[in-house]
């Protein structure tokens, strides 16, 4: 089993950093490798057990579910449905936490998952970097924030 671990700080408070990725089917306006996404069923995109299909800019689809949503503790968790990338029984957890030295975030994004045979650091590099380091980064660059 593969996990990646992604973190970081944003010099924004915690509340408008959840306002961002809340949304279950608002990646598209922040992340650039997503080109559109929506939830299947007209369920609202905060929903537990809405669905959102989503296509990457090269074209790819992927299905994805919302397992766990909670306000009050500004954390989420999503599994993978359908990829054509071989990310096998993939579940994410998503968390912010107040920063209190500067009204900051901490952001954590984490998953586990398995691979084919002799594919896992190919796959846990593609995860950490381009989904998870980008999409920090991208949320940065989205709120106006400086991205390092």
């Amino acid at each position: 089993m593969v996990k990646v671990v992604e973190s970081t700080v944003l010099d924004a408070p915690a509340d408008a950093v959840w306002e961002v990725i809340r949304d279950f089917n608002g990646h598209d306006v922040w992340h650039p490798i997503v080109a559109n996404s929506a939830i299947e069923r007209g369920w609202p995109s905060d929903r537990v057990g809405c669905v959102r299909r989503f296509h990457l800019s090269d074209g790819s689809e992927l299905r994805e579910q919302l397992l766990t949503l909670s306000d009050a503790d500004m954390a989420f968790s999503y599994c993978l449905l359908d990829t054509p990338v071989p990310l096998l029984n993939y579940v994410a957890h998503v968390r912010l936490a107040p920063v209190t030295d500067g009204n900051r975030t901490f952001w954590h994004w984490e998953s586990r998952f398995d691979t084919p045979p002799g594919r896992e650091a190919e796959l846990q590099e593609m995860v950490s970097r381009e989904v998870y380091a980008g999409g920090m980064t991208a949320v940065k660059l989205h709120m106006g924030l400086e991205a390092e």
